[in-house]
């Protein structure tokens, strides 16, 4: 099946007991056993549930897995993943994180003993020269939050597989989701999605992901998930199938109204610089125009006043763009980076990492676009 087709049909079957189209929300916590000792699919909902097995076998469908597993937030999904090291296991990532990322790998595993590397990851030498027989995981993020960095997910993975095929390659695939991208396919070990942003789609869900093709590292993470106990509840499962039925049309919108107004932005004279990997001039536009189907729904930019009170006059006066945490719902949001989605990282690393306090960013919704650059251009003149 395309892809399309698969966001819909992909790893569901009709109801089998009444025939229902949509999966029923199973909202149990346990299951009558048959027999004592004798295995059985379903027990205790923390360690299967049907609506969440139903979801994760549209999630291994849509991004070409063999198998998904549903977490009660992506953070809880990306905690699992360090789950797999030891103390002493050393981490190679990129210098440009969602806030929240870094908050968990500095504050906490750090602390645990696992050794974090951050570099540049837009070339691949980077990576490579910083791999030792410590290295067990290369943490990417393409589309970068907030300053739309990509990464060449095929040239890294290959890279180093080439020197370690035991080092993990995992991608945070929420910016671009598996309608634009897909990194298992080009070989990436692991992908992970805050289902939270695009896939859920209507900001109505808290909920991360991973998917996987390698058995062995499939019935770690199952385990690990198991015995943690951060699992994705069936009513958020339902949600996020429901939202992923329409995550192609609605990219499709996202991709369309980022595009616009992120050439709007380039052209007005209240702004300094626009982040936005459709762009030619973009460092890396040609692996985004390679890897990616579009270029995404969020763009960030930068005013060219860098006043506090020039970045708060915009934000107060958007009335379409709300100013609010997360992204990828259908409606149209503006985070300011700086008190939000990265407050949890020092000042003097923001500004290292090229956020500024005038840096925006907009997770364009699927609005109609004029009614969009109308607001901004209001806001902006203010």
């Amino acid at each position: 099946m395309k892809f399309n087709t698969k966001a819909i049909h992909g790893g569901q079957q009709v109801e089998k007991e009444t025939g229902a189209l949509a999966t029923p929300i199973f909202q149990t916590s346990a299951y009558a056993i048959q027999t004592p000792g004798i295995a059985q699919e379903y027990t205790y909902s923390r360690g299967k549930n049907p609506t969440r097995t139903a979801l994760e076998n549209k999630l291994a469908a849509i991004e070409n897995g063999t198998a998904a597993f549903a977490f009660s937030s992506g953070l809880a999904a990306i905690d699992c993943v360090l789950r797999t090291l030891k103390p002493g296991d050393q981490i190679i990532t990129g210098n440009d994180l969602y806030g929240g990322t870094y908050r968990l790998f500095a504050d906490v595993f750090d602390t645990y003993g696992l050794q974090f590397i951050y570099v540049d990851q837009y070339n691949v030498k980077n990576i490579t020269d910083k791999i030792t027989d410590k290295t067990k995981l290369i943490w990417l993020e393409t589309p970068t939050n907030p300053l739309m960095k990509i990464v060449d997910i095929k040239a890294v993975s290959t890279a180093v597989h080439q020197i370690d095929s035991s080092i993990l390659v995992a991608v945070d695939n929420t910016f671009a989701t598996p309608y634009l991208q897909q990194p298992l396919s080009l070989g990436a070990d692991i992908v992970m999605h805050s289902v939270t942003k695009y896939l859920g789609g209507h900001s109505d869900l808290i909920m991360g992901a991973l998917i996987v093709n390698c058995k062995k590292l499939a019935q770690k993470l199952h385990f690990i998930q198991f015995a943690a106990g951060a699992i994705a509840a069936p009513m958020d499962s339902f949600l996020a199938l429901r939202g992923i039925k329409t995550l192609h049309i609605r990219m499709q919108r996202h991709c369309e109204n980022a595009n616009k107004i992120a050439h709007f932005l380039k052209k007005h004279p209240k702004v300094d610089k626009v982040y936005y990997p459709g762009f030619k001039e973009h460092l890396n536009y040609e692996v985004a125009k390679r890897q990616m189907k579009n270029f995404g729904g969020t763009v960030s930019f930068e005013l060219k006043d860098k006043t506090s009170a020039a970045t708060i006059c915009f934000l107060k006066n958007t009335q379409l763009f709300t100013l609010a945490e997360s992204l990828g719902g259908v409606e149209s949001l503006v985070n300011h980076s700086a008190t939000m989605s990265h407050a949890s990282i020092p000042k003097d690393k923001r500004l290292q990492m090229g956020i500024t306090d005038s840096l925006l960013r907009l997770s364009v919704g699927i609005e109609d676009v004029d009614d969009l650059i109308v607001d901004l251009e209001q806001a902006l003149t203010a």
